[in-house]
């Protein structure tokens, strides 16, 4: 049985899914916003559906020893939402995907956990290429893409929709960090650690930085 690693980042901890997260998934899929562009969306999951997807996400580790994690804000021990990588039969490839719950939108949050599953697949499984499907409507998830530095490959039918095929290569040298991220401006704050919306928001206490690399000071 593969076992699911736990990945942190300054604000995050990506955990495996268990049983217990059932109530908060299934929440996050009835969200009419959260599933508007997805390829299984536009309608909101009932709990049942939502239930075995979580049941997917769990035998995609069994089987291929890769997968979905979900998300934890460190601090508050919040569930947040989903990121990872699925690659069932038939997909077009090693796919990057997210999805965040909306009081959690805005923060920053989907590239901080996406940077640390991108890093992951690439310094530890050794993916060659990753991949991103994306409704071509879902700015938000394009800006998310852009930011790791996944360009624009194709537009395809998935799921019955037009999904736009965003990827990005390996780096070829494996001696410097695969990712980085810009060296925090901070703007002033109402407290230390409160989450702040828009590019530049960021406290000094949540810098965005890898999991592997040491915080920005």
């Amino acid at each position: 049985m593969a076992e699911t690693q736990i990945l942190t980042t300054e604000r995050l901890v990506l955990r495996p899914f268990g049983q217990g997260d059932l109530d908060d998934y299934a929440a996050l899929y009835a969200d009419r916003e959260v599933v508007r562009y997805l390829a299984g969306g536009p309608e909101p999951w009932d709990r049942s559906r939502s239930w075995r997807h979580l049941a997917f996400v769990r035998g995609h580790w069994q089987l291929k020893g890769t997968g979905m994690w979900a998300i934890e804000h460190r601090e508050s021990g919040a569930f947040v939402g989903s990121v990872g990588f699925w690659e069932p039969e038939g997909w077009p490839g090693f796919e990057l995907a997210w999805a965040l719950a909306r009081h959690f939108w805005g923060f920053g949050l989907a590239t901080e956990a996406a940077r640390a599953a991108l890093d992951h697949a690439f310094a530890v499984w050794r993916k060659d290429r990753v991949i991103s499907l994306i409704h071509p409507e879902n700015r938000a998830s394009v800006r998310v893409a852009e930011r790791l530095g996944e360009s624009l490959l194709d537009r395809i039918h998935h799921g019955g929709r037009e999904m736009l095929l965003f990827g990005i290569e390996a780096p070829a040298n494996e001696a410097t960090p695969i990712l980085s991220f810009p060296r925090c401006q901070p703007t002033p704050s109402p407290g230390e650690g409160t989450l702040q919306r828009g590019d530049g928001w960021l406290a000094p206490a949540f810098c965005l930085a890898p999991h592997r690399l040491a915080p920005v000071p």
